[in-house]
């Protein structure tokens, strides 16, 4: 019973961080406590039950998924082959493309290690070393967990439909024209226009996107021709054409809204794609905004890519702290490996 209070209270704190702002890689470590906590207990609570059916319940589900785990790693490698394949006969064989290749090649490595044994063929001086590269490795794989926890939470986030402003994220025209993917985070704000003129004011459109080297004209005003192409008033839509990242997308269009509303209080939501949902409403707690997304559904075969990307994009953005956790790993390491020379 005392076990069964902890994940009861990781996961009152979570539903309370997670109602709070669901924008945060803390929501993503609660839930995975709260999880591993709750499995513990039901562990716990069958091998304590005097009901052996109680105890099979439990226990051949969990003995089930650690022998499924290998199967699904091998799964998971022949699945990012398969996808950077299908990704490069798509989209083309550019390096943004083959994040899927590269990630299948080290889980292959990674099964490859036991039977390589590389710290096997250096001394055993060295062992303190090739072990803080494994706390290293599962530290990462922790923060992974993080991320794609909270990233799954953040898509059942649905605002409500009294906003004031939608901004919708640019991803860059080609030939001056809106692509598809940018075209569907045009038409995630404009569905959303639709529904919530249905039944209150209709909210004003941002469209938020600089010019490119490569472009003759603003992102941003190929976005608003493109909405108002399909019919939205011009009276109902800003341009905001300075921003060249995410960042500068919440920052300048936070600074138009300021203006628009003249200090008074305003309500807005942002649009872009599922896979850039999370990433971006980190961008917008960093701005001052708060404001949640919605996502635009994305292609199979290109959402792998995309939240690898995403995931490299947020081990940057926490960069400093990623390598202040790793230097401290290093160092004790180090230290070990020095001891180990000099007193052994």
């Amino acid at each position: 019973m005392y076990i069964g209070i902890i994940p009861l209270i990781i996961f009152i704190v979570f539903l309370y961080s997670y109602l709070k702002d669901p924008r945060r890689m803390i929501n993503g470590l609660l839930f995975n406590l709260f999880i591993c906590s709750f499995l513990l207990f039901c562990v716990v609570a069958s091998i304590e039950s005097d009901h052996y059916f109680v105890r099979l319940i439990v226990i051949i589900p969990l003995i089930a998924l650690l022998v499924m785990i290998p199967f699904a790693i091998v799964a998971l490698m022949f699945g990012l082959f398969l996808n950077a394949r299908v990704l490069m006969q798509r989209e083309g064989r550019r390096l943004a493309n083959s994040l899927t290749l590269l990630v299948a090649i080290g889980i292959l490595l990674f099964m490859l290690l036991p039977i390589i044994s590389p710290a096997s063929l250096f001394s055993r001086h060295l062992q303190p070393i090739f072990g803080g590269i494994s706390l290293i490795t599962f530290y990462f794989f922790i923060h992974l967990s993080n991320f794609l926890s909270a990233y799954f939470l953040y898509q059942f986030n649905r605002p409500k439909y009294h906003q004031d402003f939608i901004i919708v994220l640019g991803s860059g025209l080609i030939n001056d024209k809106v692509p598809p993917l940018l075209a569907s985070r045009i038409q995630k704000a404009i569905d959303f226009y639709h529904k919530q003129a249905a039944i209150t004011s209709p909210p004003t459109i941002i469209f938020s996107g600089g010019q490119g080297p490569d472009e003759n004209l603003p992102e941003a005003e190929a976005m608003q021709q493109y909405a108002l192409d399909k019919g939205i008033p011009i009276e109902h839509t800003l341009q905001e054409n300075r921003s060249v990242n995410t960042y500068q997308n919440m920052l300048f269009s936070k600074q138009l809204m300021d203006e628009q509303s003249q200090g008074k209080p305003y309500r807005s939501i942002f649009t872009t794609n599922n896979f850039h949902l999370f990433r971006a409403g980190i961008y917008a707690r960093l701005a001052g905004l708060d404001s949640q997304g919605i996502g635009a559904k994305t292609a199979f075969y290109y959402w792998p890519n995309a939240m690898i990307r995403e995931y490299v994009a947020i081990v940057v953005m926490e960069r400093k702290r990623h390598m202040k956790v790793v230097g401290a790993i290093l160092a004790i390491s180090i230290l070990f490996a020095i001891i180990s020379y000099l007193f052994t």
